[in-house]
């Protein structure tokens, strides 16, 4: 059975860091794309960051370049967010998403809030 686990939310001041990272049992991360999405309360998933399957490319949302940062820890299985310079308007739910076609992945999401 495959799982996606996220880890690392919490509250945090504007202006501070969090990283969150992503972990998988059952499939190796590596092989697949995986992306970052958040909900916040009253508005539609959005995409923020995602990175292609192996050394692949990276992508980022508007809203969060040069501020976000994804990256890849094979050894741990991991996919990783750093998110730096936060801002109350990141407040939200975090989830990961991990693509291979047809296979697709949710984990369950962590909360990630920033205070103002």
């Amino acid at each position: 059975q495959v799982r996606l686990v996220e880890s690392g939310g919490g509250l945090v001041q504007a202006g501070g860091s969090l990283r969150l990272s992503c972990t998988s049992s059952g499939i190796t991360l590596d092989d697949y794309a995986v992306g970052w999405f958040r909900q916040a309360p009253g508005k539609e998933r959005e995409g923020v960051s995602c990175i292609s399957a192996g050394e692949g490319s990276r992508y980022y949302a508007d809203s969060v370049k040069g501020r976000f940062t994804i990256s890849r820890d094979n050894a741990k299985n991991t996919v990783n967010l750093q998110m730096n310079s936060l801002k109350p308007e990141d407040t939200a739910v975090y989830y990961c998403n991990a693509y291979l076609w047809p296979r697709h992945y949710w984990g369950q999401g962590t909360q990630v809030t920033v205070s103002s």
